[in-house]
């Protein structure tokens, strides 16, 4: 691999007239590149003239396979296509190329999907890069994660599902698990949008002059599973109630999309929240109806034990 290296860069110093004869380069392209060596054993049927009649497309290949072994990270790809490389083939005794992507590109592609299939407003990266290989099992999460895998599994079958209500303790691995399945449901091509609720809320109380929340809002009412993270620990006024949460989990229940939830608080403390608007007005039968569009569209699990996020 060293040889061929030491070649292009020979090749790349050197004047026109110390140029070498096309025979030259093939002769020494064929001693010093493994790839090139590979695929004459591959097309043992190749002349040396069918090599010189393709011989721009083979030095291609063979300076562009080279930098594939000693890459320099996507980012810096001195190939022509960046994060491709042109790879050799035979047709009919005669020597083509084609562009194929590497495996740095492949998997950059592959987080870019994800990505725009895992969309969140204020999820930490933490949270988002979780999966449910890298989750710790036990007894004090088990029946919210096996929950969680089958509602991923379903709903990629186009089952008409329940959504998750995931409370507990702070630092738990609530959003952690939200995380996970919002990455599995990328894998199977769904997109989901995870909200951490208190900063969204902020952001909308923030916009309701340019009235850019309207936008927002649509989102969260047709995206194929939504996951609001924290909820109940927002600063709860009675627009954000009933003209934004009602609004939005009204619509999704009338067109069968699942909502995930966690938060801190049970259902039951979670419908007292819900009731007490700018601090002191109670207001129950607001709240029940509210919470009549989450309690009859979730599954409801507990996750307890200790605080994860401490380091002893």
């Amino acid at each position: 691999m060293e040889q061929i290296g030491m070649f292009m860069e020979e090749l790349a110093k050197r004047t026109p007239r110390q140029l070498l004869s096309p025979e030259q380069q093939l002769d020494k392209m064929l001693r010093s590149s493994p790839y090139l060596k590979q695929f004459q054993q591959k097309h043992p049927d190749l002349t040396r003239d069918d090599y010189l009649r393709s011989l721009s497309m083979v030095y291609t290949a063979v300076k562009e396979q080279y930098w594939c072994q000693n890459c320099p990270g996507l980012d810096k790809c001195p190939n022509i296509v960046k994060g491709h490389a042109s790879v050799l083939d035979a047709d009919n005794r005669t020597v083509i190329s084609a562009i194929a992507p590497c495996d740095k590109q492949l998997a950059f592609e592959e987080q870019q999907r994800t990505r725009k299939l895992m969309r969140s407003y204020y999820i930490s990266e933490e949270t988002l890069a979780a999966s449910f290989e890298k989750m710790e099992i036990d007894q004090a999460n088990r029946l919210a994660v096996m929950a969680a895998m089958q509602f991923c599994e379903e709903f990629a079958v186009g089952k008409k599902l329940k959504g998750l209500y995931i409370h507990g303790p702070f630092g738990v691995g609530k959003s952690y698990l939200m995380g996970a399945v919002a990455r599995e449901l990328s894998q199977r091509n769904i997109a989901s949008l995870m909200v951490f609720v208190p900063d969204f809320v902020r952001e909308i109380k923030d916009s309701i002059a340019d009235q850019s929340y309207i936008g927002k809002i649509e989102l969260l009412k047709e995206v194929p599973v939504l996951i609001l993270d924290d909820i109940g620990a927002e600063n709860l006024t009675p627009w954000i109630r009933d003209e934004v949460l009602g609004v939005i989990l009204h619509q999704r229940a009338n067109n069968h999309l699942p909502t995930l939830y966690t938060s801190n608080y049970s259902l039951e403390e979670l419908e007292e929240h819900l009731s007490i608007s700018n601090g002191n007005r109670i207001e129950v039968t607001k709240a029940r109806r509210i919470m009549e569009r989450i309690r009859h569209f979730v599954g409801d699990y507990l996750i307890d034990g200790d605080n994860r996020r401490i380091i002893g």
